[in-house]
């Protein structure tokens, strides 16, 4: 009898184990974690990861205080729909006082090892070297998770002072070939970040001195408590693979978990990205997103090109990688670059910040809000916290921009005053879909990893005995078309800077675009610039920078000195207008299927759709006579049981979400 009730004990405890379980899913599916049906350690990145930082409302300045009143709201208001990283983010180092800017020099706050701490009198716990360690346990008590912004390498002051290095496996200074090493010996100073040269430099990997710097820096992070650290000015135009890869390294070693994330995006194509996905767990692939159209529509090619590259929720650090989409700027923020805090309200309408919530969330991009939620509006907090885009985003998969697989998903696109629009149509080639563009014959220059075939087609033509150009030959799509050229020279180097410089910048060119040689090719923008506002290949007052050093090589390749990419040339048609209209579609875990609508248009249109078209992207499927039952989430309307097709309206900068339900 005993060994019965003892069996039935365990059976009703089981039971409801099982209904616990259950009950989780049900009522809240966007809080499942890794963890929930395991005792084994999760892995990194299983869904998209979705948070708070502090960028968009208080640019450098945010204070221990309003970081953690920010905290506490998302701990009561978020944290139930997978808000969980709270991020402060750059320069929470920097002394606020009179002269302090993004790029200034001098005000930072460092160790004798010469690593970052924070500002003491903006984060007062700090005090008496406990760094960030009181922020990171008042979040842990709140079930959240600490999150910081770091920048590449070394800091400039941390050179000009040639503080000793860490080993942490000693405790004491680096020493290795009889002598120990210091910052002077580890900082790159050629290759300072573009958009903060007087703020760091890279550091030399390639030295044991550089690698333990680098060692001792997240093994600090480790002790802080720090379970999230943003990476800057390592990726995209600013790529730095050798420290990407040691950094991930030593995140690998560490007994605690940190999620791994890159930025800046600008210049990244899928064909970068897959040489660091497995490194990291979300990386940028835009320049810096705010709240204007112009940024929100830049987002939309290059999405595509990361969903069709299948990149999105790939191997990753210790599990998946996330092509990020950036923050989203909603609700109350600062102004870009800005040395005040938050004092107005996000610029986007109400149906922009729909498209923006809603493409985030078919794309699978990380959920990182930005606004003050000291000032958190219920809009705001209803649309970041919208079950069905939750739900997409974290549980879909198969997403993808439909029109870029299919010619006749959307080939009938009206305005409100019944034209009927020709211009949408489909490069079969490039499996791209075209709306509402004008073309014009130019060239872009623009970056890419130097292993792709893209990136071959360079080579000298001689002018005279004295000058020469280096032109781009190939994938011009017209033998008629003009060659793409610069003009080329080496660094002009004084005699001494000959001597410190022949072996970085031997074999280096410099490029112009006129033979007045005073304006030299750079490869990453100087400032940090948003998305809109980003141009690859700006050409600069020359100085002697390896951001402006070229090596052609005898591939044909034109590789950057600063990031180690190489620039390529599209050319024949380009976009001038970003109008037009896209569509998304993903298949639910319950086998739904969400479509999306997005008007980019500056006037109503309307978008139809085909049902019998939805066979040509969602695998496994076959809706030849199907029926299905369709509601729209943004105007709530139920169009019952629908089987030919979906139509509707959508408003200017606006977008649709319709859940198909089919049989």
């Amino acid at each position: 009898m005993m060994t019965m009730k003892l069996r039935g004990d365990i059976f009703m405890s089981l039971s409801l184990l099982f209904l616990h379980l259950l009950l989780l899913l049900h009522l809240n599916p966007t809080r499942v974690s890794a963890k929930t049906l395991s005792n084994e350690e999760p892995e990194h990145a299983s869904f998209p990861p979705r948070g708070w930082n502090s960028y968009d409302s208080f640019s450098w300045i945010v204070s221990e205080e309003e970081f953690l009143q920010n905290a506490q709201i998302i701990s009561e208001r978020l944290h139930a729909y997978g808000y969980e990283y709270v991020v402060v983010d750059f320069l929470w180092f920097r002394r606020k006082v009179k002269g302090a800017y993004t790029d200034s020099k001098g005000f930072d706050v460092i160790d004798k090892w010469g690593r970052m701490v924070p500002d003491p009198d903006r984060w007062p716990s700090s005090a008496g070297g406990k760094g960030f360690a009181e922020v990171a346990n008042k979040l842990h008590s709140m079930g959240l998770k600490f999150g910081i912004h770091v920048m590449r390498g070394i800091s400039t002051q941390a050179v000009n002072a040639n503080t000793p290095i860490l080993d942490t496996t000693t405790g004491g200074a680096y020493e290795e070939s009889g002598r120990k090493w210091s910052a002077k010996d580890i900082g790159v100073k050629e290759r300072a970040c573009a958009w903060m040269s007087h703020g760091f430099m890279s550091v030399d990997t390639k030295l044991g001195a550089g690698r333990a710097f680098l060692r001792s820096l997240y093994e600090q992070y480790a002790e802080w408590g720090v379970d999230f650290v943003k990476h800057d000015c390592v990726f995209g135009a600013d790529l730095d693979i050798n420290e990407i890869s040691v950094v991930s390294e030593v995140l690998k070693q560490l007994d605690r978990s940190i999620l791994y994330s890159l930025s800046p995006g600008t210049s990244v194509t899928p064909a970068m990205a897959k040489d660091v996905s497995g490194l990291a767990n979300m990386y940028r692939i835009t320049a810096d997103d705010w709240d204007s159209w112009g940024d929100v529509a830049s987002h939309f090619d290059v999405t595509r090109d990361f969903s069709t590259a299948n990149m999105i929720g790939a191997k990753g650090l210790l599990g998946k990688s996330w092509p990020d989409l950036d923050m989203l700027p909603l609700g109350w923020l600062t102004d870009p670059g800005s040395n005040d805090g938050p004092h107005r309200t996000s610029n986007l309408n109400a149906d922009e910040q729909r498209t923006q919530m809603t493409l985030w969330s078919m794309a699978k991009s990380p959920l990182m809000f930005g606004g003050d939620l000291r000032k958190l509006d219920e809009t705001t907090y209803n649309l970041l916290t919208n079950p069905i885009l939750l739900e997409i985003n974290s549980f879909s998969s198969n997403n993808m921009e439909a029109c870029a697989y299919i010619y006749s998903f959307f080939p009938y696109i009206t305005s409100t005053n019944g034209f009927k629009s020709k211009n949408d149509v489909l490069d079969e080639q490039s499996g791209r879909c075209l709306t509402d563009v004008r073309t014009s014959d130019t060239h872009f220059l623009s970056l890419t990893s130097c292993t792709t075939s893209k990136a071959i087609g360079w080579s000298v033509e001689a002018l005279d005995q004295d000058l020469e150009q280096i032109c781009w030959k190939e994938h011009l799509g017209s033998k008629h078309q003009e060659l793409f050229c610069l003009y080329k020279k080496e660094p002009l180097l004084s005699s001494d800077e000959k001597m410190s410089y022949k072996h970085q910048f031997q074999g280096n060119l410099q490029l112009f675009a006129t033979d007045r040689m005073d304006f030299c090719l750079g490869a990453s923008p100087t400032l940090k610039l948003t998305s809109k506002e980003f141009e690859r290949g700006a050409f600069l007052p020359c100085r002697r920078d390896t951001n402006q050093m070229w090596v052609l090589n005898s591939n044909g390749t034109l590789a950057n000195s600063y990031s180690g990419l190489c620039a390529t040339v599209n050319s024949v048609e380009a976009e001038v207008s970003s109008g037009g209209t896209r569509s998304w579609v993903a298949t639910g875990r319950r086998g739904e299927i969400y479509v999306a609508f997005f008007n980019l248009n500056p006037v109503k249109t309307v978008i139809s759709a085909m049902i019998s078209d939805l066979a040509r992207v969602v695998p496994g499927k076959k809706f030849n006579g199907t029926s299905c039952n369709c509601k729209e989430v943004w105007s709530g309307k139920d169009f019952g049981v629908i089987k030919q097709s979906i139509s509707m309206t959508v408003e200017v900068h606006g977008c649709a979400l319709f859940v198909l339900n089919c049989y």
